[in-house]
This record gives C-alpha cells, sequence and structure tokens, in this order.
C-alpha cells in the first residue's frame, strides 16, 4: 500500500509530453487488461475503449480538444466512449458470456437478466447516456492506477467537444459518445508543473464519519 500512496503522489495531469518517447508494448497492452478488468455497474462494461494510433486523426482530433498539445505529443491517445442505446440485445450478450464462463445455463441466469432490462433499459435515452457514461470513469480510475505503477504518465480530458470526436472518428454509427480522452506517454522534462505540490483537501475536511 505503501508503494501506491507513492505512485499517487507522483502522478499528475501532465500538461507536456515527450513526443519522443513511446510506450512499449508490453506495458501498453498491461494498461489494456487493467483497463478490461475495471469494475463496472452489473459488470456491462457499456463502452468501447478506442486507441487511436493514426497521427492524421490525432491532428484532427486535437482542435476538438481545445488545441491541447497532449493529443498529438502522447505517445498513445484513448477514447471512451459509451454506449448511447442499451437495449436487451446488451443484455443478452452480457447474460451468454457469462454462461459460457462460469459453465453456467442461461435458463438460470434469465431472473438477472429480467431484472437488469427492468432497471436499464426502461430508461430514457438521455438516462442511458449519462448512466453508461458514468461507467467510463470507473476504467479511467484502473488506467491512472496502473500507469502510476509503470511510471506512466497519463493526462485524463474532459476538455473537447464530444460531437466533433463523434465525427472524426465515427462514432455516431456506432451508437458511441465520447464520454472521456486519456493521453498517455512520459512527462517532459521542461513541464513545470511535474514540480508542484499536489493540492488536495485535508482529511478533517473531505472526509465526515457518521
Amino acid at each position: 500500500m505503501s508503494n501506491f500512496l507513492e505512485n499517487q503522489n507522483w502522478r499528475y495531469a501532465t500538461k507536456k509530453f515527450d513526443a519522443t518517447k513511446k510506450i512499449a508494448t508490453e506495458d501498453l497492452n498491461t494498461l489494456k487488461e487493467a483497463i478490461r478488468l475495471s469494475s463496472s455497474s452489473y459488470g456491462l462494461q457499456p463502452y468501447k475503449v478506442i486507441i487511436v494510433e493514426n497521427p492524421e486523426l490525432r491532428a484532427k482530433i486535437q482542435p476538438a480538444a481545445w488545441g491541447q498539445s497532449q493529443i498529438v505529443d502522447a505517445s498513445h491517445l484513448i477514447v471512451f466512449a459509451n454506449e448511447t442505446q442499451l437495449q436487451n440485445e446488451n443484455i443478452d450478450n452480457y447474460i451468454n458470456n457469462i454462461s459460457n464462463t462460469r459453465n453456467i445455463p442461461v435458463e438460470a441466469l434469465s431472473g438477472y437478466a429480467d431484472f437488469m432490462k427492468s432497471k436499464l433499459v426502461t430508461l430514457s435515452d438521455e438516462a442511458k447516456s449519462i448512466w453508461t457514461a458514468k461507467q467510463t470513469y470507473l476504467a479511467l480510475g484502473n488506467l491512472l492506477n496502473a500507469a502510476a505503477e509503470l511510471k506512466i504518465d497519463v493526462t485524463p480530458m474532459e476538455g473537447f467537444v464530444p460531437e466533433q470526436v463523434n465525427e472524426i472518428l465515427g462514432l455516431d454509427k456506432l451508437g458511441l459518445n465520447t464520454s472521456l480522452i486519456a493521453t498517455l506517454g512520459y512527462r517532459h522534462e521542461g513541464d513545470d508543473t511535474q514540480h508542484y505540490k499536489k493540492v488536495r483537501k485535508s482529511e478533517e475536511e473531505l472526509f465526515i464519519t457518521l
């Protein structure tokens, strides 16, 4: 746990990446697996994770992300895209996955499937999109923690125009929406913000014990 806290103090939202440094394939695979293993409500993982390697696409995304340099300078760009339409089919696919993974008859899971459908499929389109977008933040948390352990910098971003990123990546056609962007790589030695003291609320201000 001491290493975990040390890593949390080490990490920060990198403002300037070293464009000459790239993440090794083995480390990238570790980060992908950390994302894949993330928790999500019901275990549904109602999102896709898009790794944008194409430099031309990244250059197009940069203006839609307020011109931030991390978009093009970081080793890797990850887009978390939530599913905007949650239908019976999504839940049925998940139930089949449980059945195959745990060797449980689908019929034995019908009650759980019906419960999820009653809680999720009946939501309005707006409520569905909000709920699925929230799930991507759980995946981002796993990415941040795993990257810090590997001493890989990550900058999570909400500073972008989702509609523009969706158009660039063709996400609308896939029923997806850009909820989060994360840039991954290695901090530039000239990024002064790496030397700033971390600013957080004190224990007394943050926690309430009842």
